[in-house]
């Protein structure tokens, strides 16, 4: 089923997000990180994920309150414990726009064998066309890549300059947890396929 290219006034989810959705386990359960008012948690829903939608903004997450299929949490991710159950699995993490490297451990353990990572933040460059230019807030040349070495399988990569939508410099990662053992090539995570921007 494809979603709305806008959702509900919401804007448009992310290409990278939805280039990489057909990779997600049809029915898998998304945790939607940093989720702002819903744009990927409604997409992902849309296509019959079930989405756990995590915020600190009550307000923003108050958009979902009616959303089918989507769970809001209200969780500091900075200032408080990780608010999820260490045994909760899903079949995709999805990041956008949202950066604190002490979440990386707690994002990639909450995949299950198969599950995906998506993400996508800005980069270091960004700091010459815009905001965010806090280096905390900006991933070093190679960083998403390094932060899933060894754990993940990298399907796609890419860190560089976006004209569209709006001038920024951005790095994006698409990786898989690598399934237990299987003889299905059909459920075998695609080779890696790295592309550079910029």
């Amino acid at each position: 089923m494809n979603a709305p290219a806008a959702v509900h006034g919401l804007g448009e989810p992310s290409r990278w997000v939805r280039d990489w959705a057909h990779l997600v386990t049809p029915g898998g359960a998304v945790l939607d990180v940093a989720s702002g008012a819903g744009r990927h948690a409604r997409f992902f829903a849309s296509r019959g994920h079930p989405v756990t939608a995590l915020d600190r903004d009550a307000a923003a997450l108050d958009m979902l309150r009616d959303a089918p299929l989507v769970t809001p949490v209200v969780a500091d991710l900075e200032g408080a414990p990780w608010p999820l159950p260490a045994g909760a699995a899903f079949a995709a993490v999805v990041v956008t726009n949202y950066l604190h490297r002490p979440l990386f451990p707690h994002l990639l353990r909450m995949l299950a064998p198969g599950g995906v990572l998506i993400y996508e933040t800005f980069a270091q460059g960004n700091e010459s066309v815009g905001k965010p230019s806090n280096p905390a807030f900006l991933l070093a040349p190679g960083e998403l890549i390094e932060a899933v070495r060894g754990q993940l399988r990298v399907v796609a990569f890419q860190d560089g300059f976006l004209a569209q939508p709006r001038p920024a410099y951005v790095q994006r990662i698409c990786a898989v947890r690598q399934a237990a053992h299987t003889n299905d090539p059909a459920k075998a995570a695609p080779p890696p396929c790295y592309e550079l921007a910029g």
